[in-house]
């Protein structure tokens, strides 16, 4: 018996997805996507003030959760639709997720993707088998190519979240998590168009009513939050989550999480990126923005969360390792163990000696140097110089800045975004 096909999002009201429909996809899909674990981190917890388990999704093949959603569209593809193909839009995690479970499949699977798309996501997608269509100056107008492409050569449409069947695979990830850590009082996941928490929330609901479901959006891209709450919020901007910044939410998701998700909280930039540090420093688990959304809310809204026992979905690991760099070196400042000080100098024999001399005596490393001599508001001998340097902590910058203004010198620190 040929199992039905998917759902529109238009057709689909939230009891399109119940517990039953994530209980058939994890038997379904099981065996062909990693059960990832569920492990207690005693760091963390002790850092956030409450007791903190971590689900890791960048352990899947193709690092990140979307597989289980698209394999699970996917095997409830009719035989016709298998060999006509499927089709998406997608420029992220999603486009991998399928490409991979469809070619291992059988099934001919193409992805259209804006022509400004990174050229290193263009690849990965080809890597496991994805025919890469490039349209659209923006997301929305390679959105609108895949569904004309979709009517024109009759394919299969797999929504990245907006399908009640890519909501009900992502909710296995909460079937998991519950049956290995049934301590969990609170979830804590990220919400882009709201397929994961759509999914998560299902399965809480029917399992554990008590559980709160707390979903987590970037403050520069608040479409579910504002949606959800009745409020006319921008969206747009330079976001490290990049994964869940979604302007448009999910028309289906959206009466899912009304009626399933207890709260949805806003995190900053930086709150983002010191989660990514976090988890690479103390868990050795390398994630991308989105993917580290959970914890950014944990940690900025701590009080919020103090003394609960909270999952959290590490729901993907792509990201660009000159970002991750980035990332990492920023934290390191914002923590005082890198610095830039900028110290005015007369311009003569002697004078960036003896302040390197303070730099020695105060066990500072320095790791470069930077003159201006044209353009500044200084007399033609002056100069101001630029030191990057890194010490043990915050102090011992402190104590350095001290001693050079207790000797005349001029010095500030500059400071980041």
């Amino acid at each position: 018996m040929t199992e039905p096909a998917t759902v529109s999002a238009a057709e689909s009201s939230a009891d399109s997805l119940t517990v039953d429909h994530v209980r058939a996809a994890a038997e379904r899909i099981a065996g062909a996507v990693v059960r990832t674990p569920t492990m207690h981190s005693k760091t963390l917890s002790e850092i956030a003030g409450a007791d903190i388990w971590l689900k890791f999704e960048n352990l899947q093949f193709t690092a990140a959760y979307k597989e289980r959603g698209a394999l699970n569209a996917l095997l409830l593809l009719s035989p016709e639709q298998r060999e006509r193909g499927v089709i998406a839009a997608s420029a992220g995690n999603h486009s991998q997720g399928l490409s991979y479970h469809g070619t291992r499949l059988g099934v001919p699977v193409t992805i259209v993707m804006p022509r400004p798309t990174p050229t290193v996501k263009v690849m990965q997608t080809e890597s496991v088998g994805g025919q890469v269509v490039l349209e659209g100056e923006t997301f929305d107008e390679a959105y609108a190519h895949a569904r004309k492409l979709e009517e024109e050569l009759g394919l299969t449409f797999v929504h990245p979240f907006d399908d009640p069947n890519v909501a009900a695979g992502a909710g296995t990830v909460a079937l998991e998590m519950l049956e290995d850590a049934p301590e969990i009082d609170c979830l804590v996941t990220p919400i882009g168009g709201g397929g994961l928490i759509s999914g998560m929330s299902t399965v809480a609901r029917a399992l554990r009513p008590e559980i709160e479901v707390v979903g987590v959006q970037a403050a520069l891209f608040p479409s579910m939050y504002a949606k959800v709450k009745g409020e006319d919020r921008d969206c747009g901007g330079d976001t490290l989550a990049e994964g869940i910044a979604v302007k448009a939410p999910g028309a289906f998701t959206s009466r899912v999480i009304a009626d399933r998700v207890d709260d949805i909280m806003l995190v900053s930039e930086e709150s983002l990126e010191k989660a990514v540090s976090l988890l690479l420093q103390i868990e050795k688990t390398v994630v991308e923005g989105a993917g580290s959304a959970g914890l950014a809310a944990v940690l900025e809204h701590s009080q919020r969360f103090a003394g609960r026992k909270i999952g959290l979905v590490l729901c993907g690991g792509n990201i660009d390792t000159r970002l991750l760099a980035n990332v990492l070196l920023r934290d390191l400042a914002r923590s005082g163990r890198l610095a830039r000080l900028r110290v005015t100098l007369q311009d003569r024999p002697g004078a960036l000696y003896r302040v390197m001399r303070e730099f020695e005596a105060h066990n500072v490393n320095i790791i470069e140097i930077y003159h201006q001599r044209i353009f500044t508001s200084l007399p033609a001998k002056g100069l101001i110089t630029d030191i990057e340097c890194e010490a043990r902590d915050r102090e011992q910058i402190d104590a350095l800045v001290a001693a050079l203004r207790e000797q005349g010198y001029s010095v500030s620190q500059v400071e980041l975004a």
